[in-house]
């Protein structure tokens, strides 16, 4: 059994944040029910690599976090369809959505109404600032929050400009934030039968992602700068180029560094390592760094990756995405997995029993909406009415 089998999770987000937290609650065997407008889809449903999945609405960039979810497509400016939600609300535990402040109050979304239908409700809201302070109304994409909270400005070459980190690093931090806090607050429910609001902020969930540089700000007033691939202080936590490719080293700690200039034939320089007080290390660097750079360039990335991690220093050549996911470590995990010739990414852990699956791969807009307001008592004929005045959509009878 997953741990999340009978709740219920009504899914009112789009594009990646609110959907990668809802899907985390799927994958861990939470009821998702997507709910989306009828007449405008997951805009990610029209995006990613495959034009031909675009335009049917299967998008890749959709399809990577819309699995394990059942999809309705219903209109909440409509009476009727309030109305239809309201009774969804009083069978659900979990409400999750990232429209703006104004949008959530034109729609009836706000948790003050919900919660007087379902007095336990664990409601999470998703937004760029949260729902205080003078930016609560502003708008906001991962790249807009790397922009505002400096992340942009820790990133890239120390003489280069800001660099935005590529992958939407942000927007899955404040899923898997969010997913945290939910998690949290079930627990707390099933102990206390209490529900509560949940307000969550990119912003904040990005400070979060760099809570050892933002403390250190915190503490001492001076922001982080860049130094690309190359730690300042520490040779051994650098990038170098090699006969064939770039490796990078993570010898962080003394004892590691050590190990690797054991690795590289370099025993002095380890035994001067091995007796330097760790506030001496870094004027080490240059020469260190100077040893390693010419040393490590006579042989290939590959080479040295298993022979410095064979002397237990954390070490990797670097690979794009497609080499990396086709390393065989990976079959060994469930991070992985396969559902109708299609691989997805699932879970970054694994349990011993009932540990996180993709139960069915992503559906089509609306593809549930019969069956799920069947399950309200909702008639053929009622359904094909409200079908029929727009308020809600199947793409089948």
């Amino acid at each position: 059994m997953r741990p999340f089998e009978g709740i219920r999770v009504l899914d009112l987000t789009h594009v990646f944040a609110g959907p990668f937290c809802t899907y985390q609650l799927a994958v861990l065997g939470a009821e998702v029910i997507k709910i989306e407008p009828v007449d405008r889809p997951d805009m990610t449903r029209a995006e990613g690599a495959d034009p031909a999945l675009n335009a049917a609405g299967m998008g890749l960039v959709f399809q990577a976090q819309g699995g394990g979810k059942r999809t309705l497509a219903l209109d909440l400016k409509s009476g009727a369809g309030r109305e239809v939600f309201d009774r969804l609300v009083q069978t659900a535990d979990v409400v999750v959505q990232n429209y703006t402040a104004h949008a959530v109050v034109a729609l009836g979304l706000e948790y003050g109404r919900l919660s007087v239908l379902k007095p336990d409700l664990i409601y999470c809201a998703i937004s760029g600032y949260g729902a205080t302070g003078d930016k609560a109304a502003h708008p906001a994409y991962d790249v807009v929050i790397q922009a505002f909270t400096g992340v942009m400005a820790a990133n890239g070459e120390a003489d280069s400009p800001p660099v935005r980190i590529g992958p939407a690093v942000i927007d899955y931090g404040t899923g898997a934030q969010a997913a945290l806090a939910i998690s949290a607050a079930l627990f707390a429910r099933a102990q206390t039968g209490q529900g509560r609001r949940i307000d969550v902020a990119m912003s904040d969930c990005a400070l979060m992602l760099m809570n050892s540089s933002t403390f250190g700000t915190l503490s001492s007033g001076a922001a982080p700068r860049p130094f690309g691939n190359r730690d300042p202080n520490l040779a051994g936590y650098a990038a170098y180029e090699t006969a064939k490719g770039t490796l990078m080293i993570g010898a962080y700690t003394n004892a590691q560094m050590a190990g690797l200039m054991q690795a590289v034939g370099a025993p002095e320089a380890a035994a001067e390592i091995e007796a330097t007080p760790r506030d001496k290390i870094a004027a080490r660097r240059d020469s260190d760094a100077s040893l390693l750079a010419k040393v490590l360039r006579t042989r290939t990335a590959a080479e040295w990756e298993e022979l410095l991690n064979a002397h237990h220093v954390p070490t990797a050549r670097v690979r794009d995405l497609k080499q990396a996911l086709d390393e065989p470590q990976f079959a060994t995990r469930g991070v992985v997995q396969v559902r109708d010739g299609q691989p997805f990414t699932v879970a970054g852990f694994l349990y011993d029993h009932g540990g996180p699956e993709l139960s069915s791969p992503p559906r089509a807009h609306g593809q549930d909406s019969r069956a799920v307001l069947g399950e309200l008592g909702i008639g053929e004929a009622e359904f094909d009415s409200l079908a029929a005045q727009g308020v809600v959509f199947s793409p089948c009878r």
